[in-house]
Order: structure tokens, then sequence, then C-alpha cells
């Protein structure tokens, strides 16, 4: 995990709770987001990743929905983690 206060998706511990703080992404990809569901500011949890570089497993906190999504765009999805305490 990069020492840097915000970090990819993809590289996120598994089951903590992070929040989306930006997209780097064009407008085609936020839209795809936000149609599933992911917004920035939303606060997100890391399920699973696929084996042999698969997907990866989102579960949304507020709606409790998972979503299945492909590394490069985990890659360009820059999350942080919440402490406990928030």
């Amino acid at each position: 995990m990069s020492r840097y206060r915000y970090f990819p998706l993809i590289s996120a511990p598994p089951e903590r709770k992070l929040r989306i703080v930006e997209v780097l992404g064009g407008h085609g990809l936020r839209k795809r987001l936000f149609d599933l569901g992911f917004h920035k500011g939303d606060e997100i949890i890391l399920d699973a990743r696929g084996l042999l570089r698969g997907p990866i497993l989102v579960r949304s906190v507020s709606s409790d929905t998972v979503v299945a999504i492909g590394r490069g765009i985990a890659q360009k999805i820059m999350v942080e983690i919440i402490s406990d305490e928030e």
C-alpha cells in the first residue's frame, strides 16, 4: 500500500472502509460508476479480488450492493482509508 493518503482502489486492503476521493477518468468512466451507484465521497469496502487478475468485488456501504469492477477501472478510482472513529 502507498504511503500517500490517497491510493488506487486496486491497492486497497480488503474488508476496510474506504472513501472514494477521486476518479481519474473521463466523463464516460465517471458516468458508468455513477450508474453503478458509486459517487465521489461514497464509502465502500473492497470485498474480494478475483483470482488470476480477474475483477474485484466492491460493496457500497450505504446501499449494501456488491459490484464487480475490472482492474483497469479500479486503478483509476482513488480512495482513502476511513478510520473507525469517523
